[in-house]
């Protein structure tokens, strides 16, 4: 589990020393660094992946992940805490619009200084950190399209295999299928069952289909309501059978009714006893069914 960051030199945020717990709920006003700090993790994700420089080309180059830009913050550095060790760096800005590892660490039993002067994480061992957004419900978002059938390992950040994914959960953990599928009935009581089979056209491909309570006739997601589409994402990554060690959501509320809320807070309590959970809100209703301990309320200062 994840127990501190420190984080200097990212974006807006100048510095941050960030205790956290099994469970964390993030709220502050718009501009407080919230989706700053889902930026930060999910650049750490693709540090794990190897494919920082990627990362940081896909988001506008170094200097819009400096403080202020390079002119600013000529180092960004974070040092991330866990239960029996500590893995740090510092990145540096290049004249071609990289980062390099000015130094890179693991400190444990046996501290190790992976070195400097490389562009991608010479470790394999990050923690299994995973940030979630299921925002795109629009027409043309991924969880609508065909989806390769074999793409069911894990479910991807956006959903984006979530057809594949049930498929595989169906056939494998069909006690976790039902358990998601009873708790999207809560929220939508006329959702039948998913309609989950190989493409017609191409069996090496799978769409997102479902039925209504008492009709066999399949509807496809772009039939769900936005909210209802968000919650089948959200039952299914929190009910999964084998859960990342610390999972980050943005907003998760966005969309659905009170009473889904309501039920998405419960779904967060059972999640949290299985990994770490890191959610950014901007709900009270969410806000409510938490106690005090469980929130963190982020604000920008000597800005």
């Amino acid at each position: 589990m994840l127990k501190r960051l420190i984080l200097k030199g990212f974006k807006s945020i100048r510095e941050l020393d960030l205790p956290l717990l099994p469970f964390n709920i993030i709220i502050g006003a718009n501009g407080a660094g919230k989706s700053n700090l889902m930026a930060f993790f999910r650049m750490f994700q693709a540090m794990k992946q190897r494919q920082l420089q990627l990362h940081i080309a896909r988001q506008g180059g170094v200097d819009s992940f400096l403080y202020y830009g390079r002119k600013e913050t000529a180092v960004l550095s974070s040092a991330l805490y866990f239960d029996s060790n500590c893995y740090g760096f510092d990145l540096e800005p290049t004249v071609d619009n990289k980062f390099i590892f000015a130094k890179e660490f693991m400190q444990g039993e046996t501290p190790k200084n992976l070195g400097s002067s490389h562009t991608e994480s010479l470790t394999s061992t990050l923690a299994d950190c995973a940030v979630y957004h299921f925002h795109d419900t629009s027409d043309t978002a991924n969880v609508k399209r065909l989806q390769a059938i074999n793409d069911n390992v894990k479910l991807r950040q956006d959903a984006s295999n979530l057809a594949a994914f049930l498929y595989k959960l169906k056939k494998t953990s069909p006690k976790h299928y039902e358990i998601i599928l009873k708790t999207i009935q809560q929220v939508a009581p006329f959702f039948g069952d998913f309609y989950l089979r190989p493409f017609p056209e191409n069996s090496h491909k799978i769409q997102l289909e479902w039925t209504e309570k008492g009709s066999d006739y399949p509807f496809i997601a772009n039939d769900l309501s936005d909210g209802t589409l968000r919650f089948i994402c959200l039952a299914t990554l929190l009910l999964q059978p084998e859960m990342p060690t610390t999972i980050l959501i943005d907003e998760p509320e966005l969309g659905l009714h009170p009473y889904a809320i309501s039920v998405l807070a419960g779904l967060f309590r059972v999640a949290s006893q299985r990994c770490q959970l890191i959610v950014s809100t901007q709900s009270l209703n969410l806000l409510d069914e938490f106690e005090a301990h469980d929130v963190i309320v982020v604000d920008r200062v000597n800005y």
